[in-house]
């Protein structure tokens, strides 16, 4: 905090499902302190329901770029999509640091443990997936990744949610090799304790991750 302002860190959901949104103000909860930023939640009404194709992705670049470029109250944007749509244009268009909570959860796994897998939430998912860390060139320490077989509505409020997850942790955990495992979605968010507890090993929610060091960025500057 300078000049007695606390500054803003963004988190814009880029569907337009606002149970997504009330998931992820209550996963951050835990990242809110006293003196700290404001940590504020958003939801791009013109984003498609779930982002869940690359027509998904590319359908909510656009908008997100506009809503970065006009808004000059947050100190950082966070991209709530563990497809990262829009990052590098986002990135174009502010001289504030944006996170996509994707590169941010592989960062944190790649600090948390040797070999981390991903579970997404449709298979249609992990081609993308994949393509993404090839270009990260991460590929190398990418155990794997299983699907849910659900749509981000129903991970954000169906039930069974965690019971699948915690089916495709076990999976990534004693078939694949994973040493740390990403929650593949925002939807998820609300999942990520109990899942760790179940798994045994380090579960890392993206958003939180992308927001921790969002966090550490603003602190340094």
């Amino acid at each position: 905090m300078r000049n007695g302002i606390s500054p803003i860190i963004s988190v814009i959901n880029p569907n337009s499902n606002e149970a997504v949104t009330r998931g992820l103000e209550e996963a951050l909860s835990c990242l809110s302190f006293a003196n700290g930023p404001q940590i504020t939640c958003s939801t791009l009404l013109e984003g498609p329901f779930g982002i869940e194709t690359q027509a998904d992705v590319d359908d909510a670049a656009v908008p997100l770029r506009r809503l970065v470029e006009k808004d000059n109250a947050p100190s950082a944007f966070v991209i709530a999509c563990y497809s990262d749509p829009g990052l590098q244009s986002c990135r174009e268009a502010s001289s504030r640091p944006v996170f996509g909570i994707a590169e941010c959860a592989v960062l944190t796994a790649l600090a948390r443990a040797d070999r981390f897998g991903v579970i997404a939430i449709s298979a249609r998912s992990i081609r993308r997936h994949i393509r993404y860390l090839r270009q990260m060139g991460l590929t190398q320490r990418f155990a794997g990744e299983r699907p849910l077989g659900m749509s981000v509505a129903e991970t954000a409020s169906g039930e069974g949610t965690l019971a699948r997850l915690i089916a495709a942790g076990e999976k990534l955990r004693d078939e694949d090799g994973a040493d740390a495992v990403i929650m593949g979605c925002a939807g998820m968010a609300r999942h990520r304790r109990p899942l760790e507890e179940a798994l045994g090993v380090p579960v890392i929610d993206p958003t939180q991750a992308a927001v921790a060091m969002a966090i550490g960025t603003l602190a340094a500057s």
